[in-house]
This record gives structure tokens, sequence and C-alpha cells, in this order.
């Protein structure tokens, strides 16, 4: 399995950016993909998942309404859609999948199996 995370760049605060995750070597559909990140000097934190034979996606309370998380099941891609960011928004992006979280782990970074290498977002005030 191999995710590759893009789309990252600097934007100005109230900016959008999306964020890509190709993955490969998965059934898209059975795993829980997830987006977390991590600013500098701070923990890795859960941003959003999604598991889509599921029906069921998750966000963090710093994010709901501004963030979209999506997934293209034909073309093993996670987005994530932003907007209205915030200098608070600002850390280094990572996508995640696994096909053994249950539904009330879908926060918790240990419960991914795989990770991709991290795309980094900087929102300058």
């Amino acid at each position: 399995v191999q995710l590759q995370a893009s789309g990252g760049g600097l934007v100005q605060a109230g900016g959008s950016l999306r964020l890509s995750c190709q993955a490969s070597g998965l059934t898209f559909s059975t795993y829980a993909v997830a987006w977390f990140r991590q600013a500098p000097g701070q923990e890795r934190e859960f941003v959003a998942a999604i598991h889509r034979s599921r029906g069921s996606t998750k966000y963090a309370d710093a994010v709901k309404g501004r963030f979209t998380i999506s997934g293209d099941n034909a073309k093993k891609i996670l987005s994530l859609q932003m907007i209205s960011l915030t200098p608070e928004d600002t850390a280094v992006y990572y996508c995640a999948a696994g096909n053994r979280v249950i539904s009330s782990r879908m926060s918790v970074a240990a419960a991914y199996d795989y990770w991709g290498q991290g795309t980094l977002v900087t929102v300058s005030s």
C-alpha cells in the first residue's frame, strides 16, 4: 500500500486549498481513509476521516464546516477541501489508510496502518 499526498502550499488567511492523496495497492472502498496534521512542536492531530462502505465521515471540531473530506473510489484519490483557512491550520498534512479501523477509532492515529509522506500547508496572516 502506498499513499502519496499533494496539494499543499502557501495561502493567505481566509483562502482555500485542496489536498489530494493518491492511493495504490488497496481496495479503496473497504478502507477507512483519513487526514491528520502536525504543526511544528505539536502532536499529530486528527482532521477528518471517511469510510465509504460504512457511509460514515468524521471531522475534528476545529475544522467542522470548513473542511470537507471525500473519496473517489475509481481513481483511488482521497481529497480534503479546505476553506476559510486560518494560521492555526498551518501544519504538515498526512493521509492515512487502514482496513481494521472501527468507527469509534476513526480519529485515532494508531488505528491506521498506512501513511503518506505529508504535504505542508502554510497559512499566512
